[in-house]
This record gives structure tokens, C-alpha cells and sequence, in this order.
């Protein structure tokens, strides 16, 4: 047993760690920079540190790693959980709060002989044998390098890479309000082990193709501001991907581009899912809470930052979202 000094929280996720031969761990579904970086950074330590153990990491998903997030080091080494036959020893949860936020991985949660959960968004219960909940943290992958420095393990360039992405996104660059000190320390220690922040910014936000852009110039064009001027919404069609010759997994930063507008307090952007749902991003500027319009929508997610999947058209699910946003906005 390595040495471990760190809270009785942590102590416990280490100990179920040492424990098992076969570890299994997945973000939540339809995976962020932060669920794809906290996965794989604490995965590849674990790797690095126990080449013993067979650690897989998994997508909540079928969909494969968003073409933003491929650079990051290990991203080939996920599979979908639906692919996923074996019962781990224990199963880790990663920036998502019950199992049910991520999709086909709660059949192996359910299969797991121990559970544990690393994770920064509110939750009303825990089904996990341990948990580091953490909901100050701008980021999952915050609480990972925490955890991994209580537990000393070392950072390698990967793993701290990989977490770097993490906290990068979430704090939208570290503009968001969830931006505190204590994550430029975390930032700071990654940036010693060798993550370059410059490499994350390129990748995610400055290595877009010719033909997504071409989709913003369609989202941007359908700007409006709605509910007295204080909510900022856009959409894009199943289609418009389609005519632009744009991915699905390339779509993460049209958001962002709604959150831009000037004197806006949130934003909502809706984009049509080729199987007829639609995905809706929420995003806050102030101290508004978009996390609970989310959860009304059947969705998750922070006080900040969150998202829903609908059931329905485009102008439906705005109907839907557009009452429980005023109730937010006054």
C-alpha cells in the first residue's frame, strides 16, 4: 500500500483504487472537455502508476471523441461503454452527478462490484460507495489534480495535458465567474508538469475548419435576443450541418458564440440531432442559475453551464425552455 495523506474522502476512492485489478471510468454523456480530460487524466495516472491494472476508459456514448478533444494524449484509448462486456472491480464516475448522466455507462455502474465518483455539479443523493464532490471547483479535472497531489501521484505531461484541457473549458478559458484562485493553482501545478496552455487553446479554439465556420457565420445570423433582450438564442438544423459539411462532434463552441452578445444575462442554443431530438446548451453570465432549467428539460449540469436533450423539434423545445428561463431571468 503507497502512503496517502489527504481527506477521508479521498482516502477511500484510493483505497477501492489499490483494491481492484479491473477499473473502469466514464464521464457523462455527450462529453465535454472537462469529461474527457478528468477521464483520461485520472486514467492514464492510474495507467502510469498501476501498469498492473487494466484501467478502461469509456464514452457514455456510441459517438466517438469530438474532433476538438482528439489531440489530447490517450483519446484513442476510449471505447463505448455499450461495448464494455467485463464487470469491473470498481467503476469511477467523472463530472457527472448521478448515473443517470451518463447514458450506457450506468449498465456497468450497475454491474460494478464498487462505485466511486469524482464530480463538481450539485446532487440531491449518492449511489456511489465513495464520493469527492466538490461543487466550489470550476472543474472535475480541478479535483483530480487535487486528488492526484494528496495521493502523490506524479503528473506526466499526459496526464497533466489532459487535465489542463479540462479545467480550460470549463472555465471558458478561465472567463467564466467559476474562475477562483484556487483553480489558477491547480492550473499552475499542470503547467509545471509540462501542459502548455497555449497547446490547449489551439487545439480547441483555434483549429476550426473552413466548413464549421461557415455554420457559425448560419448561427450567427440567427442571433436574437428574446425575453425582454436578457436571453440570447440561436439554433441549427439537422440540415445546416449537413449543407456546411460539418460533424456533429465539431459543434461544441457554436454555444459560445450565442453567449457573446453584449448586455445578455444567459443564452440558449439549440441544434436538431439527426435521430429527431435536440440538444439544448444554457449558458449564464451573472449569477443566474441555468443548471435547474436544464434539470427541468430531463438535462444536468452547473450553475454556469448546462444542457438538455429534447424530444421534439427545435421549435418545441424552445417553447419548452423559453417559460422556465423567464422564471430565471424575471
Amino acid at each position: 500500500m503507497r502512503e496517502f495523506s489527504g481527506s477521508p474522502r479521498c482516502a477511500r476512492i484510493y483505497e477501492l483504487i489499490q483494491l481492484a485489478s479491473t477499473i473502469a471510468i466514464c464521464g457523462h454523456t455527450s462529453p465535454d472537455g472537462d469529461a474527457l480530460g478528468s477521464a483520461l487524466g485520472l486514467g492514464l495516472a492510474l495507467k502510469e502508476i498501476f501498469p498492473e491494472k487494466r484501467v478502461s476508459l469509456l464514452l457514455a456514448d456510441d459517438d466517438p471523441v469530438p474532433a476538438a478533444y482528439r489531440f489530447m494524449p490517450g483519446s484513442d484509448l476510449f471505447e463505448p461503454a455499450s461495448a464494455y462486456e467485463g464487470d469491473p472491480d470498481l467503476f469511477i464516475m467523472v463530472d457527472a452527478p448521478t448515473p443517470d448522466r451518463i447514458a450506457n455507462g450506468r449498465a456497468v455502474f450497475e454491474r460494478a462490484r464498487t462505485t466511486a465518483v469524482f464530480d463538481h455539479h450539485p446532487a440531491d443523493h449518492e449511489e456511489a460507495d465513495a464520493v469527492v464532490r466538490d461543487v466550489e471547483a470550476a472543474a472535475c479535472s480541478a479535483i483530480i489534480e487535487r486528488f492526484l497531489d494528496a495521493c502523490r501521484i506524479p503528473l506526466t505531461y499526459e496526464t497533466a495535458t489532459c487535465l489542463l484541457c479540462g479545467i480550460e473549458t470549463d472555465t471558458g478559458r478561465f472567463q467564466y465567474q467559476n474562475t477562483t484562485a484556487d483553480t489558477f493553482r491547480s492550473a499552475a501545478a499542470l503547467v509545471d508538469a509540462g501542459a502548455s496552455p497555449a497547446e490547449v487553446s489551439l487545439n480547441v479554439y483555434q483549429s476550426w475548419r473552413l466548413e464549421y465556420l461557415h455554420l457559425q457565420a448560419i448561427v450567427m445570423g440567427r442571433i436574437e435576443r428574446i425575453l425582454d433582450g436578457k436571453v440570447a438564442y440561436s439554433y441549427a438544423y439537422a440540415s445546416d450541418l449537413e449543407s456546411c459539411g460539418v460533424q456533429v462532434d465539431e459543434c461544441d463552441g457554436l454555444v459560445d458564440i450565442v453567449r457573446s452578445v453584449g448586455g445578455v444575462e444567459a443564452c440558449l442554443f439549440l441544434r436538431e440531432k439527426a435521430d429527431g431530438t435536440v440538444r439544448g446548451n444554457l449558458r449564464a453570465k451573472g449569477d443566474l442559475d441555468v443548471s435547474q432549467v436544464a434539470r427541468k428539460l430531463g438535462g444536468g449540469g452547473h450553475v454556469a453551464a448546462a444542457g438538455f436533450t429534447f424530444t421534439g423539434t427545435i421549435e418545441e423545445a424552445r417553447a419548452a425552455a423559453e417559460p422556465l428561463l423567464k422564471e430565471i431571468v424575471g
